[in-house]
């Protein structure tokens, strides 16, 4: 099982400097790449400070000029903000400036706040549809010569340019939920990223027999990859678990208000939670963020990963998204390298 880190330029106050935090992301990143691991992957978002990625593509080529070995994918862009060439050629120019480093990670989206700015009103099935007629579209303009005549795109016979460094293109990940997710997938030749969110193991095995279920339906195409990400903290001690627990379920209260999408924003922030709000979440919790997470000392999350790796996971992404202050994602990062992926190796 391979590990990779996931993780965005994070901004919760006005008070935080842009500039401060990008170099921060590209702290982390560098980090990832000396401390050994497979990738470092990153987003596409709008409009929102909590995460703060408008093209993961500029961030990955930047990414690519610190770094020497890891894998640059982004973890994902949105399928319905992108037309099937202008992805393709954009995908294939950062596969060239990376020296063929590129995973091209794609999800339908999450947040309504985006659609509503981006795709006045469509909704997550549309979106859903829209991402199954860009992959295929995305997959033959890359093989070039290819006419497009779909429910959301049409166009005549083009080729990507450029065509990418990559033979046959950058791998594609899907984002995958739901069993029919898994099946497209697998179905158009692309490996498959899953988050349990702040569910836990549960989840984590659920999802796996939903991606098995999809390649035994498919038995003449080969096995795809499967990553899986998951919220990580490698704790100091007992009383730093208990401070990971409480920072990351803060970090879930703010998620889940912008996914709701009914709170003020204001300058890209979130009308903040007061500590009330918080407490009053009907299941998240500090003790649930505890058990569900995989949030312990170095020999906890190694037990708690083993159980990903059993499973049959190819690849593990440490997402570091908490809203923590920069030093103590740090350490935990340089812990997890240090003290958790020797177990594996």
């Amino acid at each position: 099982m391979k590990f990779s880190l996931f993780a965005h330029m994070e901004r919760i106050s006005p008070d935080q400097d842009q500039k401060q935090l990008y170099d921060e992301f590209i702290q982390l990143c560098k980090i990832a790449d000396e401390g050994g691991m497979h990738a470092v992957w990153t987003g596409e978002h709008h409009g929102m400070n909590f995460t703060i990625a408008p093209n993961p593509f500029l961030n990955l080529v930047d990414v690519a000029r610190h770094t020497k070995n890891v894998r640059l994918g982004t973890g994902t862009v949105i399928a319905p903000f992108w037309h099937p060439i202008r992805l393709a050629g954009e995908a294939a120019m950062a596969d060239i400036i990376t020296d063929g480093r590129l995973d091209l990670g794609i999800a339908r989206g999450a947040y309504s706040f985006e659609y509503e700015r981006l795709m006045p009103g469509m909704d997550a099935w549309e979106a859903g549809q829209r991402m199954r007629e860009l992959i295929p579209a995305v997959q033959n303009l890359w093989k070039g010569d290819y006419a497009h005549e779909g429910e959301f795109h049409q166009f005549p016979k083009t080729t990507s340019a450029p065509l990418p460094l990559q033979q046959d293109g950058p791998p594609i990940w899907v984002a995958a939920r739901d069993p029919n997710s898994h099946e497209f997938a697998v179905q158009n030749g692309c490996n498959v990223q899953v988050t349990p969110l702040w569910n836990g193991d549960g989840e984590v095995v659920d999802l796996m027999s939903k991606f098995n279920a999809a390649c035994e339906k498919f038995p003449d195409v080969a096995r795809p990859k499967i990553m899986l990400l998951r919220h990580t903290y490698v704790a100091e001690d007992e009383a730093d678990v208990k401070q990971a627990a409480i920072e990351l379920n803060r970090f879930y209260c703010y998620f889940g208000a912008w996914f709701m999408n009914k709170r003020d924003i204001t300058q890209g922030l979130i009308d903040p939670l007061s500590d009330e709000d918080i407490a009053a979440h009907p299941f998240y919790t500090p003790e649930n963020m505890e058990h569900d997470l995989v949030i312990g000392t170095a020999d906890t999350v190694i037990d708690r990963l083993r159980i990903s790796e059993e499973l049959g996971y190819d690849e593990y992404s440490f997402w570091i998204d908490s809203s923590m202050p920069f030093e103590r994602k740090k350490a935990s990062l340089e812990r997890f390298i240090k003290d958790v992926m020797p177990a594996f190796q």
